[in-house]
């Protein structure tokens, strides 16, 4: 199988942005160190400089595509990722859900947990549950799907997942979260866009990654 090309949205002395493919684990894990965009960006920047290094500012799940940030130097890195809630300013994914929303446009809050079995869920405790808040609203719809364009106000694990399926619409796709069969092998949620304050300049900046063909492509004629 051929290997796909680096997709760079943008890169300068201090940071890489990328494009990352669904299907493809963005850290190693246990039972997966070479075939990570971790590695794939660390590969790249060793081509023009053997002893550059990458580190790693925010992730997404492997099975979300889009946006992932990541840093040429420690410093860097730090600079990010201590002030994140801060310097991010927009956070937006779009999604392919199942059925048709009655309300268009919507916030969902609840508290997030995690079980032993790393399944997450919603609680209204919030001495123990991590705060989630996801607005959406609908772009499209047929009569199976909807297309969604969200937007998270915090960035918790697997949150759009979660509030999905607790308001019975789960993404395509997403065989962990309430939608056993679907027609796609991919999860239909994609990180289009990034909008983020450079921690130095403070400059805004922002970054786009085009929606995949598949997302447009299902709302093309009514089913």
């Amino acid at each position: 199988m051929k290997k796909k090309k680096l997709d760079i949205i943008y890169e300068d002395k201090k940071i890489i942005v990328v494009n990352k493919p669904s299907g493809l684990l963005t850290v190693s894990s246990v039972n997966e160190k070479e075939r990570t965009l971790y590695h794939e960006v660390s590969s790249y920047l060793k081509k023009s400089n053997p002893k550059a290094k990458v580190f790693i500012i925010h992730r997404l799940d492997k099975d979300t595509s889009g946006i992932v940030m990541f840093a040429k130097d420690k410093e860097t890195k730090y600079l990010y990722q201590n002030n994140w809630d801060n310097l991010v300013k927009e956070r937006c994914y779009i999604a392919v859900v199942n059925g048709v929303l009655e309300t268009k446009k919507g916030k969902v809050t609840s508290y997030l947990k995690e079980t032993k079995t790393l399944l997450v869920y919603s609680s209204n405790d919030k001495k123990n549950g991590k705060l989630a808040i996801t607005n959406y609203s609908v772009i499209k719809e047929n009569k199976r799907y909807s297309l969604l364009d969200i937007e998270i106000k915090t960035g918790r694990k697997n949150q759009i997942r979660v509030h999905m399926k607790d308001i019975n619409h789960p993404i395509v796709g997403d065989k962990k979260y309430g939608n056993k069969r679907s027609f796609t092998n991919r999860l239909m949620l994609h990180a289009y866009k990034l909008v983020i304050i450079n921690p130095k300049s403070k400059k805004k900046m922002e970054f786009i990654s085009k929606t995949p063909k598949l997302f447009e492509d299902m709302f093309k004629e009514v089913k």
